[in-house]
């Protein structure tokens, strides 16, 4: 989906970072967001883990067209709707019996963070805003006041799950941290190594006057008539004005017999 491009992705949340005027800080969290192009549906799935070592899950799925859909869990909100100002801000309102229940706002950060700002009301008719800030890689919801969640209980297999998807990600994400790393080194190598060949190809091509020794210093130079030439004086010795059309570059010869630029 081209809107939710930036969002879809997993999220892990700063308990730290987060304003809660309705439930408890949480000690860790996820938020996930997918996508269906064909359908333009947006799945959302999110997990937290309470101070008392409690863990909750939820999910749903919405239709992100800007029309108003039924909702999955009617005891909940009976229709919901989402909004794309633009590509770093997205909307979901859900309303039941006609009344808007909650408005969940995302938007992506200047830093790339993304924030979720929760507007509701309590069972007791109270208004309230929650905000939340996460970071991409993992990502959760911390309480169960949010239209998903209301009706989670907490479980150990629950808790195991979470832990165990905190561990994973964490894991697959270093090594794939790792391995950008690596290719980024390799594709630098090839570059380096392309830029050698074109250097070295030219310099074959020119005009050679002796027999160059693997590790010296040597000067390339375009003559007039656009061909090459290399030679043992460097553009400083020449004085004023050097004898060619311009001065490409120093070289030296490695012992593989490519020419690096110096």
């Amino acid at each position: 989906m081209v809107q939710a491009f930036h969002f879809l992705a997993s999220w892990q949340l700063f308990p730290e970072k987060g304003t809660y005027e309705l439930g408890e800080r949480p000690l860790s969290g996820m938020y996930k967001i997918r996508g269906d192009d064909e359908t333009k549906t947006l799945h959302i799935y999110h997990s937290w883990v309470t101070l008392q070592n409690e863990a909750f899950e939820a999910s749903y799925s919405i239709v992100a067209d800007g029309k108003l859909h039924p909702f999955e869990k009617p005891e909940l909100a009976d229709h919901a709707q989402v909004f794309f100002p633009d590509s770093f801000c997205f909307e979901i309102h859900f309303y039941k019996k006609g009344e808007a229940v909650l408005h969940v706002i995302h938007e992506i950060l200047p830093n790339g963070y993304l924030k979720i700002t929760q507007q509701g009301q309590d069972e007791y008719g109270n208004t309230y805003t929650n905000t939340e800030i996460y970071h991409k890689q993992l990502s959760v919801l911390p309480y169960a006041s949010s239209v998903a969640g209301a009706v989670i209980r907490p479980t150990e297999e629950g808790l195991i799950r979470h832990k165990a998807l905190l561990a994973m990600e964490e894991q697959t994400q270093m090594q794939l941290e790792q391995i950008r790393k690596q290719v980024e080194l390799l594709a630098q190598q090839a570059r380096e190594i392309q830029k050698r060949k074109e250097l070295s190809v030219m310099i074959y091509n020119a005009s050679v006057a002796f027999k160059p020794v693997i590790g010296h210093t040597y000067y390339l130079y375009q003559k007039e008539d656009d061909s090459f030439l290399l030679s043992m004086i460097s553009p400083e010795q020449w004085g004023k004005k050097i004898p060619y059309k311009r001065f490409v570059a120093a070289v030296r010869l490695l012992a593989d017999h490519t020419w690096q630029e110096v």
